[in-house]
């Protein structure tokens, strides 16, 4: 019996993830004639049309969806059998690219750093930021990524998870605000302003609403923006108050212009994970990639990395 071209799991998992044959060639090099080739020889092989057209786009069959998770695991079993033991690997000469979903917060606060620490101990490796417009273990799952960076839901079982550092909210006013220079701000200063909210889903309800809620107080809430970069720039040019990760303020240049209060109130404590699917928890790039984040969140964050263990 003759084997068969395992090269074409690697086009079946493209063909599959991306459903469609032109973003499978592109995510592969190809050209879009050779993909469609191709996507034939795994038509013949598997006896299934996998791909078929459905208005103007191409969806799955019901084999395609089902063996999709197959054929991703298989490519990346294969791939790790291949890769050298940890203790042949060597960093130095690491060529990889690393994809991150972060939100621009963390990319602001620790980009550069992180950055900077890969690029001292692995020249070759490139870090790919993907942005994290809500939160789901699909891209973990799917081998999109190879890490998430955020707080942690439920992304599933499976999921790892290290805790990074912990963290909490401070309100962030301009100089010269009246809020500013205040040894202590009440409550009811608190909510006499008005507020800019970072939000990615635009749901503007949060930890600081709850537990005004309890007292039976609400803040009035003038504006909402998709990150915390962008609120720290309302709060710079308006009277506004922002809602900021003291972590945060404490690694950007904007704090120079703005000032930090202890909210009239307890919150609960922010914890800031990195999350990776189970099969790549061998792997020994990777494990190098996890133990950097953590350096690089530690040296950054002394203060707010008591505690934390995992």
């Amino acid at each position: 019996m003759t084997d068969p071209d395992f090269n074409l799991l690697i086009a079946l998992d493209a063909l599959l993830t991306e459903a469609s044959v032109a973003g499978a060639a592109r995510r592969l090099n190809l050209s879009t004639s050779a993909m469609s080739r191709t996507l034939s020889r795994l038509r013949e092989v598997t006896g299934d049309p996998l791909l078929v057209r459905a208005g103007r786009n191409m969806v799955l069959t019901p084999y395609a969806q089902s063996s999709r998770e197959r054929a991703r695991n298989a490519v990346l079993d294969a791939r790790t059998v291949l890769q050298p033991s940890t203790s042949e690997l060597n960093i130095a000469q690491l060529e990889r690219v690393f994809t991150l979903r972060v939100n621009d917060g963390f990319i602001e606060a620790f980009g550069p750093q992180l950055i900077a620490a890969v690029a001292a101990m692995a020249p070759e490796v490139c870090l790919r930021f993907s942005p994290k417009p809500e939160k789901s273990s699909h891209f973990l799952r799917e081998g999109l990524v190879d890490l998430e960076i955020g707080v942690l839901s439920n992304m599933g079982p499976e999921i790892r998870v290290q805790a990074l550092y912990r963290d909490r909210f401070v309100g962030v006013v301009r100089h010269g605000h009246p809020l500013a220079g205040k040894a202590q701000v009440s409550v009811e200063e608190y909510i006499a302003w008005g507020h800019v909210v970072a939000t990615r889903r635009g749901q503007p309800s949060g930890p600081v609403d709850e537990a005004l809620a309890e007292m039976g107080l609400a803040r009035k809430i003038v504006s909402m923006v998709p990150g915390f970069p962008s609120a720290l720039a309302v709060a710079k040019a308006s009277d506004l108050i922002a809602l900021i990760p003291a972590s945060f303020l404490s690694q950007t240049e904007n704090s120079a212009r703005l000032q930090a209060f202890d909210l009239p109130f307890k919150t609960r404590t922010i914890t800031i994970s990195q999350l990776w699917h189970p099969r790549m928890e061998a792997d020994p790039a990777h494990r190098w990639l996890r133990q950097t984040v953590m350096a690089v969140c530690q040296k950054q964050c002394p203060d707010y990395h008591a505690g934390i263990s995992g």
